[in-house]
């Protein structure tokens, strides 16, 4: 699969907080999708314009990390991208620690030759 293709596969952030607003934070029990907007707004603390941008996953928005931590928070939901971070970064850090941290030049290789092979270049 190209590389392209596979971003596309992944669900993006705000396809992510799209989902968590259908399906966890105003279910279709609320009522009508107004009532459903309103009241998921309200549970995120976000505008009413904002809350419907992400409903319908405008593609002109980006979702920022601090309202990404709100969705996850409110809705129990953890963004797939997210977990897999934390999970690379904690077996770079026992790769690290496992190493003794003796040669730094020799951990930095590591390191780098992991994010590398787990594709998490450019990753300040």
């Amino acid at each position: 699969m190209s590389e392209k293709a596979s971003e596309k596969s992944e669900m993006s952030t705000v396809d992510f907080c799209q989902k968590a607003l259908r399906e966890e934070i105003a279910p279709p029990l609320v009522g009508s999708v107004q009532a459903r907007i309103r009241a998921a707004a309200r549970a995120l603390g976000w505008s009413y314009t904002r809350t419907k941008d992400a409903w319908y996953a405008d593609p002109r928005i980006s979702i920022k990390p601090h309202e990404l931590f709100r969705v996850e928070a409110v809705s129990g939901l953890t963004y797939d991208a997210r977990e897999e971070m934390r999970t690379n970064d904690r077996a770079i850090e026992r790769a690290t620690a496992l190493l003794g941290g003796e040669d730094t030049r020799l951990v930095r290789t590591l390191v780098a030759a992991v994010r590398e092979a787990l594709g998490l270049r450019n990753r300040a």
